[in-house]
């Protein structure tokens, strides 16, 4: 009676299959980069395109009379002051939120300033829009009458000031508030992830709660917190309906308190139902300078992360 010995390698069929595992894991995630490549190059393209008749027709035949660099200019510094005021008042206030969460409040007072910051994130941003519009733009129309009697020398606060309070201000206070959950959420995370050997040493060596939190926390976090804020900056640069029921539809307007001015993305929302032919191709030609904008902005911001990822001050 015949004996057959199995020169088989225990385990060689399941390091095969794990094996043959990350093949398909491998090709699946190359075939998900492509494509992401593919469908931004194919968005690209097409606004491009479609942009073409605005970039070739006469100066007098665009919106204004005056050609697309005159009609888009107001609208590209109107996107980045609304972005840039949300960013003054957001950065700041969701920092110190998510340090308050991560580092000095008790539990039981955490976890609902927590859920409470999340919700805001959920709220359609039409409900932040109509609630700036009927409530936040009244409310600040003493205060820029205020600072029009008393900073008015100051190009930024000229006179005469909004009656209805739909100005650029209101929208990027507005703007602020719709970013914060992004800037807190993510910050917070990124501050709780902070090595607890670094936070205990420096509280060892004598260092105040602050001081733990200044050499220890931020230096480790300063990506994170990098990342946070670009993505709000994102958000704030491609928010539509908010800023479109906050501003009335003017010309350049260096006052941040008067009305008029008006961002990219809303002046889009606005037209684009009723656009066709040549405003149809400037609305995409004005989709293609804010698409070029958000593509600057994310490049800055990897590198700026880049720079600062191989270092921090609490390794």
């Amino acid at each position: 009676m015949s004996t057959t010995v199995s020169t088989e390698k225990p385990g060689t069929s399941s390091s095969a299959a794990g094996r043959a595992g990350d093949s398909v894991f491998s090709g699946l995630s190359l075939a998900a980069g492509i494509l992401i490549l593919v469908v931004l190059a194919a968005v690209a393209m097409f606004l491009f395109l479609q942009a073409v008749p605005t970039f070739t027709a006469a100066p007098g035949d665009v919106t204004g009379g005056k050609g697309f660099f005159a009609y888009i200019w107001p609208l590209v510094v109107g996107t980045l002051i609304a972005a840039l005021i949300a960013l003054l008042i957001a950065t700041p206030v969701g920092i110190l939120v998510a340090l308050y969460i991560s580092h000095y409040a008790p539990a039981r007072v955490a976890k609902p300033v927590g859920y409470v910051i999340d919700l805001l994130a959920a709220i359609p941003s039409v409900i932040y829009g109509a609630w700036g519009a009927t409530v936040l733009a009244p409310a600040l129309v003493p205060l820029y009458t205020w600072l029009t009697g008393y900073l008015g020398f100051i190009p930024f606060f000229g006179g005469p000031a909004s009656q209805t309070g739909k100005t650029m201000l209101t929208a990027g206070v507005v703007l602020a508030i719709m970013i914060l959950p992004i800037i807190t959420s993510m910050s917070r995370e990124i501050f709780t992830q902070t090595p607890k050997l670094h936070e205990e040493a420096a509280l060892a060596l004598g260092a105040t709660r602050w001081e733990m939190i200044r050499m220890s926390v931020l230096p480790f976090a300063r990506p994170g917190i990098i990342s946070s804020i670009m993505l709000a900056l994102g958000r704030a640069l491609g928010e539509t309906m908010a800023v479109a029921l906050v501003l009335s539809t003017g010309p350049l307007i260096p006052s941040l308190i008067k009305s008029g001015n008006q961002t990219i993305a809303a002046e889009i929302a606005l037209n684009f139902p009723e656009a066709y032919g040549l405003r149809m191709s400037e609305l995409i030609a004005a989709g293609l300078v804010l698409f070029l904008i958000t593509l600057v902005v994310n490049m800055i911001a990897r590198a700026i992360i880049a720079r600062y990822k191989e270092f921090s001050g609490a390794n």
